[in-house]
């Protein structure tokens, strides 16, 4: 498994958003765009259409709420134009405690030291 895999990703994303519902902290947006320090692969940031893709589908799966979309011309998935109210639901908070899909991310983050920041 890479650092820039979708269930790493969405294991970094969500666990984010989890502390801070948990803390009462409000979320950086900072720590969820697209060239976040934390999502980079040897320096280099995820491909922006692979990131909006991947918050494009926690919200359409109701892992995450609050983000607003935009459709732009030749993307597939409408883009994220902001993400500041994101928040984790009930059902995104299931999916990253229950889900094996996402413990195989997590261990993996463990195993390369680099478990979010944001835990």
């Amino acid at each position: 498994m890479a650092k820039d895999d979708y269930p790493v990703l969405v294991y970094q994303i969500l666990s984010y958003l989890y502390q801070c519902l948990k803390t009462g902290k409000e979320i950086n947006p900072k720590m969820l765009s697209v060239d976040s320090d934390y999502f980079r692969v040897n320096k280099q940031e995820i491909n922006p259409r692979y990131w909006a893709y991947i918050l494009y589908n926690l919200q359409k799966y109701s892992l995450v709420e609050g983000i607003t979309f935009a459709d732009i011309d030749n993307l597939r998935y409408p883009h994220p134009l902001n993400w500041e109210n994101c928040m984790i639901t009930p059902m995104g908070i299931e999916y990253l405690t229950d889900n094996s899909f996402l413990s195989k991310a997590k261990e993996f983050l463990k195993d390369t030291k680099a478990i979010v920041p944001f835990v």
